[in-house]
């Protein structure tokens, strides 16, 4: 049964066409071409669903005992669907009883565990809009989401992120309950140490009020346009997951529960996920559960074969607090499969022990795959090492959307048994597709892969299009292409190659922020992407490059880039600054210094400034140093610049309109920079930084800036 059928019961969608237009702003009727993407059999557009009913249609159809995994003390603890659905019936209930109202935002800070789980999808059938909070962001950021959203209740899942963030606390003055998903045995001793007696207690828990004893001199030195003018809470009451579903436990009855289901509605907001804007502060994508949905069904079923129930069995390791591993965990459990929840820290271990046939990535990943395999080939002697050359050659040759012919099939199917199938076993030997996401992917690693039986796809999606959009998949494979639209999806191009999109998917706004919802989204209901892209006659998509004033690493994760150089470029050393790294590991900056005040300090310094490169000399380097440092402050530290490099202060391009380095709003042309300034990004990323110097150059390290407060730097890094 493949994944259309499974979902032909539904109302559906001719997936047979998209338009293919190139339009200017405002100019969306000058179609092009009409391109046939898809067979006219592959892929639903279903309107109309809950995200609760998704787990509700898979625990009547396909019961899964193992439905979702997590390991906990050295095994895997397994959770069914229908005891998914049960958990999260009994925390609506729960939650509900605490006196929350349809609508109240619920902040999620959490690992991904089955906890996560149980509580978003409870939040979900209660009616409340929950607000995952990526664990890396900055304290201060997530103050400012809890703040922004007037967050009643928040989840944390332990109490070492608690402990983290309590010292803030007193500046969020919605707050009314903190619950903690997973306590320790002791959890009534530990919870007095933490509380403190009140009169506010809650009917519906026995024993006096457990408010939260927050240390309030601990956050003196906060950022004043953070500061509430509201009063700070008066109690903000402790409670664990467990006291939670026991409230809804004793209110459970089938009526209720029906109540519930009844009450959701598919335009109603389900969720509120916060991104990176242009600024230091997050803003964040509201999305519905129809826009969820209706994404995770056009994504699933246009994927060929995809099989219902426990066949499946997916790994998943990158963060639920973000869209893609969202819409996908919604997608397994629609279909029934079996979920393994993973990081980034046991994946390989997990891979071995799991077998996935589905897992989604980044691009990161898989390139650390590839240096590692050839990193293990060096280290290879004699006849072993010469066979695997040339199966690394053969595999490198390989072309996705050219079948292999003739001798050349032959010595894949060699290569195939003497080294091949060993690569295979590593990521657990029986994978029917690595989906990657969230970054470009070189086309080269897709083609490596797959010769070695690894089937690698590329995906594109946004927060704001609630996941994916397109992605390659089946006989639409191309590589260094994003592939085909899912249904439901229009694409166009503009005069300036943005990728402008309609879909049914896409974000009806911003939360509480008028000015991003008019710079992204248009009078006719085109999402502006900030992404350059071309469409070929195939319609294959292939992103491009960048129009917006972001960028993403490989890792997935976007850097804001304005702060960064305008806090460098503050500096009377400095010219100017450009902060690159797009689809690279880690953010880079390119300074332009000032000659005339570098100078100056080296005549300070009793320099010689005829010698070569003399500015590149540790103690000028050191000034610059201390500029990044006070940049990154306040930032991710994903958004944080890791090494930088000075450009040769007698030669520096200027950009400017004219010579299209700066686009008509005023921006810096990244794509424009990235070309002008191709071989100082190599050396930043592929040399030492300065390996004509005779003394050694500290590269920036992970460590956190002492001189950076710690609510300004990110939760899990202090």
């Amino acid at each position: 049964m493949n994944g259309s059928s499974w979902w032909s019961q539904d109302n559906t969608f001719d997936p047979g066409a998209v338009n293919v237009r190139s339009a200017g702003s405002g100019a969306t009727n000058n179609t092009v071409t009409r391109t046939r993407c898809r067979p006219l059999d592959e892929g639903q557009l279903i309107l109309g669903r809950t995200l609760p009913s998704l787990l509700d249609n898979a625990c009547g159809r396909t019961p899964n005992d193992q439905a979702v995994n997590q390991w906990d003390d050295r095994r895997w603890r397994s959770l069914s669907n229908q005891a998914l659905r049960q958990g999260a019936e009994e925390i609506a209930l729960g939650l509900l009883a605490l006196g929350g109202q349809r609508g109240d935002r619920i902040a999620l800070v959490m690992h991904n565990s089955q906890d996560f789980c149980l509580i978003d999808m409870g939040c979900l059938l209660a009616g409340f809009v929950d607000v995952p909070i990526d664990l890396t962001q900055t304290i201060e950021n997530i103050l400012f989401i809890l703040q922004h959203t007037q967050t009643k209740r928040l989840v944390v899942s332990n109490l070492d992120l608690l402990h983290q963030l309590v010292p803030y606390l007193w500046q969020s003055s919605a707050l009314e309950h903190i619950i903690v998903a997973a306590v320790p045995e002791d959890w009534p001793q530990v919870r007095t140490t933490l509380t403190r007696t009140s009169h506010l207690a809650d009917r519906a828990l026995p024993g006096p009020g457990r408010c939260l004893q927050i240390p309030q001199f601990l956050g003196v030195a906060w950022t004043p346009e953070l500061c509430s003018p509201e009063p700070i809470p008066p109690c903000i009451e402790i409670l664990s997951l467990a006291e939670v579903r026991e409230l809804g436990r004793q209110r459970w009855s089938v009526p209720r529960v029906e109540q519930l289901r009844r009450a959701i509605a598919p335009q109603d907001l389900a969720t509120i996920i916060y991104i990176a804007s242009e600024t230091q502060r997050p803003k964040g994508v509201m999305l519905t559960h129809e826009n969820i949905s209706a994404n995770v069904l056009a994504a699933f079923t246009s994927y060929p074969q995809l099989q219902p129930g426990a066949t499946e069995v997916a790994l998943l390791f990158l963060p639920l607090t973000h869209i893609f591993a969202r819409v996908f965990l919604y997608g397994h459990l629609a279909y029934g499969h079996t979920v393994y929840l993973s990081d980034a820290n046991h994946l390989m271990k997990h891979l071995r022990i799991v077998r996935p046939t589905l897992m989604i990535t980044v691009p990161r990943f898989l390139e650390k795959v590839y240096e590692r395999l050839l990193e293990r080939g060096k280290r290879l002697k004699g006849f072993d090492r010469a066979v695997f050359d040339w199966a690394v050659k053969l595999a490198q040759r390989f072309q996705v959307d050219q079948p292999p012919q003739g001798l050349y099939a032959w010595q894949l199917q060699l290569a195939d048994r003497l080294v091949f199938r060993r690569w295979r076993v590593g990521l657990g030997d029986r994978v029917k597709a690595l989906i990657s996401g969230g970054a470009a992917l070189q086309a080269n690693l897709v083609n490596f892969f797959t010769a070695a039986g690894i089937p690698v796809l590329q995906g594109y999606g946004l927060t704001e299009t609630s996941g994916v959009v397109c992605y390659t998949r089946g006989i639409a494979n191309r590589p260094g292409t994003v592939g085909l639209p899912v249904p439901g999806v229009e694409i166009i191009l503009a005069e300036d190659s943005e990728i402008l999109l309609k879909a049914p998917f896409v974000t009806a706004g911003y939360y509480q922020a008028p000015e991003a919802d008019q710079a992204a989204l248009d009078a006719e209901g085109w999402l502006h992407t900030g992404d350059l892209g071309k469409i070929d006659a195939d319609g294959f998509l292939t992103i491009t490059g960048v129009k917006k004033p972001l960028f993403k690493l490989a890792t997935g994760k976007y850097v804001t880039p304005c702060p960064l150089e305008q806090g460098v470029m503050a500096s009377p050393l400095v010219d100017y600054a450009i902060a690159v790294g797009a689809n690279q590991k880690f953010c880079g900056m390119l300074i332009a210094p000032n000659r005339q005040n570098l100078q100056a300090i080296a005549q300070i310094a009793e320099l010689d400034m005829e010698s070569p490169q003399w500015w590149t000399h540790p103690i000028l380097l050191a000034r610059y140093q201390t500029l990044i440092d006070t940049a990154n402050c306040h930032l991710p530290y994903w958004s944080t610049v890791r090494q930088f490099r000075l450009l040769d202060p007698n030669h520096k391009p200027q950009h400017s309109l004219e010579n299209g380095g700066r686009l008509p709003d005023g921006q810096l042309n990244r794509t424009w920079a990235s070309e002008q300034f191709a071989a100082d990004i190599e050396a930043l990323y592929h040399q030492r930084p300065w390996a004509s110097q005779s003394f050694d150059i500290p590269r920036i390290s992970d460590s956190p800036n002492p001189t950076c407060p710690t609510h300004a730097t990110s939760l899990l890094h202090h």
